[in-house]
């Protein structure tokens, strides 16, 4: 049974981002290699964000929530938005397969680097538990998130996006670097359990995917 959780884990965090690269299309362009890509460029930036982290804002063991060290903490996930620009500016093919392929292949390592040996080393060793279902959901929520962000990313690149529109891109943008400050001290202050801290992870990214949407739909007939 241990091993059946295990596999229902797994499946519940990852076949949605399968049914993503089916239907968006990605199969058809052949783009394993451009997800490779995108997710060998997760795992350097996280490296030099570990290390950005780790010598100029190590964790406390404080029970209050410090917002000044969690803003700062925070700031450091601009260097996903630089890799995400990076990646994307690797690849040749049109602009929606160009961010949608480049948020799977780093979705994936997230999952792969995040997500996996919890799952492992957990979910296999007991034969059901709320808190790797839960983990699953995020992991879904995740998925959506940084496709939100790499469209977003996209978006600021174009050189014929109004610059009002812009200003709403560059929001978008700030509010995915602090999406977890947000949603931490919320539920520090409101005192919230676990399964409302994962609703307000899927408000806050149905939001901005729900804002992403129509900014795209104002540049997302060209395509270069």
């Amino acid at each position: 049974m241990t091993f059946f959780h295990l596999l229902n884990c797994v499946a519940l965090s990852y076949v949605p981002y399968v049914i993503t690269y089916k239907a968006a299309g990605l199969s058809e362009y052949s783009a394993h290699w451009k997800c490779v890509q995108a997710g060998g460029m997760y795992f350097l930036v996280q490296f030099v964000k570990m290390l950005i982290l780790a010598t100029f804002f190590p964790e406390t063991d404080s029970d209050n929530l410090d917002i000044v060290g969690e803003m700062l903490r925070c700031s450091v996930d601009v260097g996903d938005l630089v890799g995400l620009s990076f990646i994307m500016n690797q690849l040749t093919v049109k602009g929606p397969i160009k961010f949608t392929c480049v948020a799977v292949g780093w979705a994936t390592a997230e999952f792969v680097m995040t997500r996996l040996l919890p799952f492992w080393t957990g979910a296999r060793g007991t034969e059901f538990d709320w808190i790797y279902i839960r983990m699953s959901l995020e992991t879904n929520i995740l998925l959506f998130q940084h496709i939100a962000a790499a469209a977003l990313v996209w978006l600021y690149s174009r050189r014929d996006l109004a610059q009002r529109h812009r200003y709403m891109v560059i929001a978008l943008l700030a509010v995915c670097i602090y999406r977890s400050l947000l949603i931490q001290s919320l539920v520090f202050t409101l005192t919230l359990g676990p399964w409302m801290d994962l609703l307000i992870q899927l408000a806050c990214t149905l939001s901005v995917c729900l804002l992403t949407i129509p900014l795209y739909g104002k540049v997302g007939v060209v395509t270069y």
